[in-house]
């Protein structure tokens, strides 16, 4: 089964990818988590500032992740495409052009779950953008794309509360499936 996690920045994906690590069903499972710092010391240019060139490096991450069999992730091409679209370095025709391709992905999630930001503080981890605004902006633009999809998705299911009552929504969701 191939699950992404999508949200904006600073809302528990990465956390809630970790936490599965340790439960028993997912054993057998690869797990992809943020590799921002990497990223950003090769030279990637992040967030407001990433590029057409660093916006690729991130749809070919996903991509990659979605050639395994059993992959839990804490992005999904989602995620790429609110990046995109929100991007100041790139110009309209690559954003188009980058989301456009990005469609043809989503389909290959078995299930997405989107993390809300509701009731959770942001974190400074010294990579990612810390603006408030930015962050709600990210978020819109998740949750438009999802509606916008949502005959591509095929299981949806929206995770809000503590760690705990996530991870529980998680097992509960891929017991049903």
């Amino acid at each position: 089964m191939k699950i992404g996690l999508c949200g904006t920045m600073s809302v528990g994906k990465t956390t809630l990818v970790n936490a599965l690590k340790d439960l028993p069903e997912f054993k057998n499972y690869q797990f992809r988590t943020e590799r921002s710092k990497y990223l950003r010391d090769m030279g990637i240019p992040l967030n407001t500032d990433s590029t057409l060139k660093g916006q690729i490096v991130f749809a070919a991450e996903r991509a990659a992740e979605l050639m395994q069999e059993k992959i839990i992730t804490d992005r999904t091409v989602i995620d790429v495409m609110a990046f995109c679209e929100l991007s100041k370095s790139m110009n309209l025709y690559e954003k188009i052009d980058i989301n456009n391709m990005l469609l043809h992905l989503i389909k290959d999630y078995d299930v997405i779950f989107y993390v809300s930001p509701e009731g959770v503080k942001m974190e400074d981890n010294g990579v990612r953008e810390t603006n408030l605004e930015y962050r709600d902006a990210i978020n819109e633009e998740i949750l438009k794309t999802l509606r916008i999809n949502k005959d591509s998705i095929q299981n949806l299911t929206y995770l809000k509360g503590s760690t705990q009552e996530r991870i529980n929504k998680i097992r509960e969701t891929i017991l049903l499936l």
